[in-house]
């Protein structure tokens, strides 16, 4: 693929429209070079001794403590996270590389129980050259992650930011570099001209969060180059409340789910199952936790994106549906969108069918739990899935069928730190997280060692 020349992104303020930032974006020459740069550095990279690996990470992590808050206020100013907000994003962060520089060394693979006389052994080792295309709505945390794990099981790794935050995820990027040999972090700018290049490059591994749309063609790449895919696409994430359960704390949670960083979350609320018998008094709850949300939510990302959102809200309006609060692009600069709650939507309408990722709650009214259940794994997508329910029978029905990576009941945004799941579907495929994250990010080899015959 040729990349045009002398292209750079710009990148506004989603909460002014000032210009942040300029950032040439990379020449094919300059793609090649950093791949080639990684290639180069692979095998010393993986004959480090997997504990000095480990002090490596940690000493970037340090690094990346030490420059907390001008991470998260470049994120904020690229892309409209609450400084609060973007601080956690780096605080995950920083836990995410301890995490991986202390797991690294003991990741380990098996003895198995052959011949007396034999050893025979599964060794895992590093798959060589992973090329890290990271989202911007948590850019440090998921980089963090990807990265960290690359690099703690030997990889060498070629990292391109989401080119709405190209300040951000470059700059984290540079301080981990500075605590490893060259050539192991390469770092591109660019925009999905630079990713579509870098998918298909010889690379041995493309990990990538972001858009389905984007994670389909990446796949498709992989499967001409043979590289492996580890994908973690868009979600479209159903929320099931049953009868029974206060309403109020239902629609508090159904709020975080929805509203939460402008809805910019990977696993956020994107559409509502209520039972009939508390329908009322949740979406009066929801309507009103909407109004209060709109004083403390930042922006979308940008004005495209916020095209997108309304969009969909658009389309379910003029299809019937209606809105109890927001649902309206407000006056004034910035890409800002009100917390919106709709009814009335039908399942073939875009705001129940596709991702939104924006600030929206659309609400189904379902006669019963298995009506609800029936809808809400009714989807091309497997993220996450959220009951709320004080039944444990439908607890344990619906986590059982609902066709996603993660089920979360009673607790929109809860789980152990650790754990990790295969989304499914257009949701992509692989461990993103967790443990589990290392094994993807190697591959085995049996080894089986037998004695030669004495002469």
């Amino acid at each position: 693929m040729t990349l045009l020349e002398n292209r750079e992104l710009t990148v506004l303020d989603p909460r002014t429209d000032e210009v942040v930032a300029r950032v040439p974006i990379a020449s094919e020459e300059r793609c090649e070079a950093a791949v080639r740069s990684a290639r180069a550095a692979a095998s010393t990279w993986a004959r480090t001794p997997a504990a000095e690996r480990g002090a490596a990470l940690h000493a970037a992590a340090a690094a990346v403590r030490a420059a907390a808050n001008e991470l998260a206020e470049l994120n904020t100013r690229e892309t409209g996270k609450p400084l609060d907000d973007a601080r956690g994003g780096v605080e995950a962060g920083i836990g995410t590389l301890v995490q991986y520089a202390e797991l690294g060394p003991v990741h380990r693979g098996r003895s198995l129980h052959g011949g007396w006389d034999a050893t025979d052994l599964m060794v895992p080792g590093p798959r060589g050259v992973v090329a890290v295309l990271t989202p911007w709505n948590d850019p440090v945390a998921v980089a963090a992650g990807l990265i960290g794990a690359a690099l703690a099981t030997g990889n060498t790794v070629v990292h391109k930011p989401s080119e709405r935050c190209p300040q951000t995820g470059r700059r984290f990027a540079e301080i981990v570099a500075e605590h490893l040999p060259a050539g192991v972090l390469e770092i591109l700018d660019g925009d999905g001209a630079v990713g579509a290049f870098l998918a298909a490059a010889p690379v041995d591994v493309v990990a990538h969060v972001g858009s389905t749309a984007t994670g389909r063609s990446i796949g498709e790449a992989c499967v001409r180059t043979g590289a492996k895919p580890l994908l973690e696409n868009g979600g479209n994430d159903p929320l099931i409340v049953d009868g029974g359960v206060d309403p109020a704390w239902a629609a508090a949670q159904a709020a975080l789910g929805s509203y939460a960083n402008a809805g910019q979350i990977c696993v956020a609320v994107e559409r509502i199952y209520v039972h009939a018998a508390v329908a009322d008094p949740f979406l009066a709850a929801l309507t009103q936790e909407a109004r209060e949300w709109a004083d403390r939510i930042g922006p979308l990302v940008d004005r495209e994106h916020r095209v997108h959102v309304h969009g969909h809200v658009a389309g379910a309006l003029s299809g019937g549906a209606h809105a109890l609060a927001g649902g309206e692009i407000p006056d004034g600069p910035g890409a800002f969108y009100p917390p919106t709650v709709l009814i009335g939507v039908e399942p073939d309408m875009a705001v129940l069918r596709d991702e939104t990722f924006g600030p929206v709650a659309p609400v189904r009214v379902v006669t019963d739990f298995d009506t609800a259940l029936a809808e809400a794994c009714d989807d091309g997508y497997g993220l996450a899935a959220t009951v709320l329910t004080s039944d444990m029978g439908n607890a344990q029905t619906a986590w059982r069928e609902l066709p996603v990576g993660t089920v979360k009941i009673n607790n929109v945004f809860g789980g152990a730190p650790g754990g990790a799941a295969q989304p499914r579907g257009a949701s992509g495929t692989g461990y993103g997280y967790g443990p589990e994250l290392l094994d993807e990010m190697t591959t085995t080899k049996a080894v089986h060692l037998s004695p030669a015959p004495r002469g």
